[in-house]
């Protein structure tokens, strides 16, 4: 009977790590697809690590007794019947393996979600610096001929106005040309794989 009430204690584990399996899944694929930054996800990923660190935390201690019971310690338990506590002492181990496992990837996916939200960010600034960059050089232009001088270049002019705003116009489109050929705008995703595996071709 007492083996039977811990070979059922066991297989009720292999839902549970199912479970886990499946959300830890689901995590990883909302984490590569995330459009923006969330900390609804990094409280999931939070409280599933939490979870799988009880489920080690007592599997682990149900393990040393299943040990016990199995290697003879009781002499209430009959050595012909040994294998049988055996075997649940070996699902058991599985299942404080894959628990083990489980912290690991559910480690490696925290630090992932870090990255993706640390690479979002730093598009976003990249794009404000871009954004900046562009916008200095006019505000320059404008500065200087908003200041009240009588001889400056083109100050009469009857398409001063216009040529200004030519020589503006033309300053966006070359610096938003040279960003572009630096690869700091408008660069796709096959773009950054191309660039990444010709940077591995470099390193080998």
């Amino acid at each position: 009977m007492l083996h039977q009430i811990l070979d059922r204690v066991v297989d009720l584990y292999m839902p549970l790590v199912d479970d886990f399996d499946r959300a830890i899944n689901d995590l990883e694929l909302r984490v590569f697809q995330m459009k923006r930054t969330s900390t609804s996800i990094l409280g999931e990923i939070m409280n599933l690590r939490r979870s799988v660190a009880r489920l080690k935390r007592i599997s682990s201690r149900q393990l040393e007794v299943l040990y016990r019971l199995s290697h003879g310690e009781f002499p209430q338990i009959p050595e012909n019947i040994l294998p049988f506590f055996r075997d649940v002492h070996d699902h058991l181990l599985r299942i404080t393996d894959l628990a083990e496992n489980y912290r690991d990837l559910i480690g490696g996916l925290f630090e992932i979600h870090l990255a993706v939200v640390g690479n979002k960010t730093n598009e976003v600034m990249k794009t404000l610096a871009v954004i900046s960059v562009i916008i200095l050089p006019l505000s320059l232009i404008a500065g200087i001929y908003g200041m009240n001088f009588e001889n400056m270049p083109e100050l009469h002019s009857r398409y001063g106005y216009w040529l200004t705003l030519a020589a503006m116009a033309v300053i966006t489109v070359l610096l938003l040309w040279y960003f572009w050929r630096q690869g700091w705008i408008f660069q796709k995703d096959d773009d950054l794989a191309a660039d990444a595996a010709e940077e591995g071709e470099a390193g080998n």
